[in-house]
């Protein structure tokens, strides 16, 4: 069934782009006091970028999402010495369970591990067993705007000649 989903970079006049600011301001707006749903949205569609930071990645069913996922250069407005950040990990809560945040996040480490990155950064209050899992390593805990969260880092290798990257396991 989740062969289905695609994972797709979307630009800023997708459709879409309204419905997943919608969900991720819904999930974590109380971290952006005083930003309105419209500010969101605008902010998502400058997101959408053709590679590298920012992107904005969707998993669709046909032509519905499902989840969303960004690769941004700053995501935690006291900690821009660390960039970039994968950002936005948000699955409708019906399709969770079937690996597409994992897919979500693979493609925006493969994005980040593309533009050269050597490694990059999220903040979670409650999912870290996911991200150890995929192979994140815990770098600080801390209270962000009321909230206890964990800053998680994942770091690339080089591998080989050519400069190509692969993530490391």
């Amino acid at each position: 069934m989740e062969a289905r989903i695609r994972i797709v970079r979307l630009s800023g006049d997708s459709p879409h782009v309204a419905t997943l600011a919608e969900w991720t301001h819904d999930a974590w707006g109380h971290l952006h006091p005083g930003r309105s749903l419209e500010t969101a949205i605008a902010l998502l569609r400058e997101e959408c970028g053709p590679a590298g930071v920012p992107s904005v990645f969707a998993a669709l069913d046909g032509d519905t999402p499902v989840g969303t996922a960004c690769l941004v250069a700053d995501d935690m407005s006291d900690r821009r010495d660390l960039t970039p950040w994968l950002a936005s990990v948000f699955v409708l809560p019906e399709w969770r369970g079937r690996g597409i945040a994992s897919r979500l996040v693979q493609r925006v480490e493969e994005e980040a591990c593309a533009q050269g990155h050597g490694h990059f950064y999220l903040y979670t209050p409650d999912q870290q067993p996911l991200y150890r899992r995929l192979g994140w390593r815990d770098q600080e805990e801390r209270d962000y705007r009321g909230e206890a969260v964990t800053i998680m880092r994942r770091d690339f290798v080089a591998s080989g000649a050519d400069a190509d990257q692969s993530i490391s396991r």
